[in-house]
């Protein structure tokens, strides 16, 4: 009969000079997670490697850029001219046309004030809305834009926007002037709304 050494003690003896065992190796490598917390949370992320990769902080997607990147103030003033041309046009053509004692002429002007608002709302709410560039604003190749996400900022936002200009409006419509010395090139509607304008071929 073969001599055969005895089995291990179960469970195993501590190693000398105290301490434990290191846990087994993982089936295909790797290795064990950390150990939770106390109390909870989560362990910070590891450092970047040298050379590798950082992210930018969190903040706006269109952050401050040099003021002659945005859209000058003259540029925005003839897009503000050319969108209410038409408006214009259609409001003076049948005013002429049709008088306005006649109950005809009454039932035109009717007809121009709502053509006329729907105009805007297309204008200003669904073009310039989910494109950024109002019918003017395409011509002068100019469009508005969030700070936040840099994208057009929606139909009922565009909208808000333009009714926002009221703003702009008061105190002799100084408003309408903060682009000609605002860092931005913002106006106060602008600014409520947080947009700002640049030229199209920039983006």
């Amino acid at each position: 009969m073969t001599d055969q050494p005895p089995p291990p003690p179960y469970p195993p003896l501590p190693p000398p000079g105290g301490g434990s065992y290191p846990p087994p190796p993982l089936p295909g490598g790797g290795s064990y997670p950390p150990p939770p917390l106390p109390g909870g949370g989560s362990y910070p992320p590891p450092p970047p490697s040298v050379g590798g990769y950082v992210p930018p902080p969190p903040g706006p997607a269109i952050r401050a850029l040099p003021k002659e990147a945005y859209a000058a103030w003259h540029t925005r003033a003839l897009a503000l001219l050319i969108d209410y041309l038409p408006a214009a046009v259609i409001a003076l053509g049948v005013g002429s046309a049709f008088g306005e004692d006649s109950g005809s002429g009454q039932a035109a002007g009717l007809l121009v004030n709502v053509t006329v608002v729907a105009y805007l709302i297309w204008n200003y709410g669904y073009r310039q809305g989910t494109t950024g560039s109002s019918l003017g604003k395409s011509v002068m190749k100019i469009q508005v834009l969030s700070e936040s996400t840099g994208r057009p900022i929606g139909f009922g936002m565009s909208i808000v926007r333009q009714l926002a200009h009221v703003v702009d409006g008061l105190l002799f419509y100084i408003g309408y002037l903060f682009p000609l010395w605002d860092a931005k090139r913002q106006t106060l509607a602008d600014k409520i709304m947080s947009t700002v304008v640049l030229p199209i071929q920039s983006r």
